[in-house]
Order: C-alpha cells, then structure tokens, then sequence
C-alpha cells in the first residue's frame, strides 16, 4: 500500500475515533455494534475503490471497452459482470 493510503488510513481512523466518542452517550450499545460493523465495511470499500484507482491505468483498449460498455447500458443492455471481489 502506498504512503498516502496509509495517510488516508490514518485519518479516517482519527475522524472515526472522535465521532465514536461523541456519539456514546446517544447511541445505544447495540445500534454501535451495527455502526460499528458497517462503518467497517464502509472503509473496506473504500480502500478497495482506492487501491483500484492508483493500481490501474487506463489503456486504449480500456477505455475502448469503457466506452462501448457505456454504449450498450445506453441501448438498455447492462454489460457482464466480472465476479466478486473477496472481502474477509
């Protein structure tokens, strides 16, 4: 992982630390576990959103794909899913 998603990291940590403490008092301990689970799956999809974008670069090919794909979801066809992505 690069630096700035470490940095990145790190201050969505912070900014989730400080609104935890906030919230306690209001928020009953059941409801922080579902927030808390969700908040979890949250900066997972981020991150994995992150990483996608730094690690890959568009080509030509790419960006043709791209473009046809945005063609046939235009037309009322949804192009083909690739699969899943595993998240423990």
């Amino acid at each position: 992982m690069s630096r700035d998603g470490e940095r990145l990291i790190e201050l969505v940590n912070e900014l989730v630390s400080r609104v935890s403490q906030l919230l306690s008092d209001v928020v009953p301990p059941a409801a922080q576990v579902h927030l808390l689970n969700a908040q979890r799956e949250l900066i997972t999809a981020l991150m994995l959103i992150y990483e996608h974008r730094v690690t890959t670069t568009p080509t030509g090919r790419a960006r043709r794909a791209a473009a046809g794909a945005r063609k046939s979801t235009q037309r009322g066809r949804t192009p083909a899913r690739t699969g899943k992505i595993p998240i423990e």
